[in-house]
């Protein structure tokens, strides 16, 4: 073999290992982007920004000041007003880059007076049935869409998923259960990303089962402070003993605790959860961040 043949073949050699790495250089880029494409910010109470395949939904927005609201009646420290500790930015700020919102129920501490003055009355905005969508639409908002059963928005499918807002032994008094309502939960999906699973203002269901079963979420977000009625032992949301399920159930998903600190009748403080999740050897699964603090996934 001639000297020149040699040093094309080298050449040709060369720029195919090159092409390889690059090649083999890009699908790790690719790969890092998907696992971090999937962001949440918590921002207070249950109200958090979701990032999800380059779409910003903000989900039960409670805008309010400190102490906007008398307590809830009837139920635990309703001494105190709501919320309870401030916004930790700006309401600009909290609707800034948003393209969509999702309202998982109408309850004062999931949508207030604040969040229908400060979002733009077209913005894309979800609900779980028609009445929430009634009365939302009745607010002045224009774009209101019922989440009936699955929903395609900025390349992101979301699916609307079950539970229930307490006991059955609540909902056996009609005046309670009708107080309590309806509430779902959201399953949020798109090609190359994580699974994302919002289970909302629930108590540990069938539904809940079923949805980690069919969906295997990667990231499952629990509204885990544990709000407490007078004169009920059970609480109306999921709490410290939920989280622990959540990891059992699902051993390889990431666990976000939210929902905690900033209304009366939250029973469990993160605190409290963080020395439960550490006693329980859980802490490398359960995220529980401060309001303000965003995680990548």
């Amino acid at each position: 073999m001639s000297i020149k043949i040699l040093a094309s073949s080298l050449a040709l050699a060369i720029s195919l290992a090159s092409g390889v790495a690059f090649s083999q250089a890009a699908a790790t880029d690719t790969s890092a982007a998907a696992q971090e494409a999937v962001q949440l910010q918590q921002i207070r109470n249950a109200t958090v920004k979701i990032t999800y395949a380059d779409t910003t939904f903000l989900i039960d927005p409670m805008l309010s000041k400190t102490g906007t609201y008398p307590g809830f009646e009837g139920t635990y420290r309703s001494e105190l007003r709501n919320p309870l500790v401030d916004l930790p930015m700006s309401e600009q700020d909290v609707i800034d880059g948003v393209d969509a919102v999702i309202v998982t129920h109408t309850h004062l501490d999931h949508w207030d007076d604040a969040a229908q003055k400060f979002l733009p009355k077209d913005i894309p905005l979800y609900t779980q049935h028609q009445a929430d969508a009634d009365m939302i639409r009745s607010q002045g908002f224009t774009d209101v869409r019922v989440l009936s059963d699955k929903a395609d928005f900025g390349g992101v499918t979301l699916t609307k998923t079950g539970g229930q807002h307490g006991t059955d032994e609540m909902y056996a008094l009609p005046e309670l259960g009708a107080f309590l309502g309806d509430a779902m939960g959201v399953v949020f999906q798109a090609p190359g990303h994580k699974t994302l699973y919002l289970v909302g203002d629930t108590i540990w269901r069938d539904e809940v089962d079923q949805a980690l079963a069919e969906y295997q979420p990667q990231v499952i977000v629990l509204n885990a402070g544990y709000a407490m009625l007078n004169g009920f032992d059970d609480s109306i949301i999921m709490g410290k003993d939920d989280v622990l399920r959540a990891t059992q159930v699902a051993p390889d998903a990431a666990i976000v605790a939210t929902h905690m600190g900033a209304i009366n009748h939250m029973a469990l403080s993160r605190e409290e959860l963080k020395k439960y999740v550490e006693e329980n050897g859980i802490q490398d699964q359960v995220e529980i961040p401060e309001d303000g603090a965003s995680i990548d996934f």
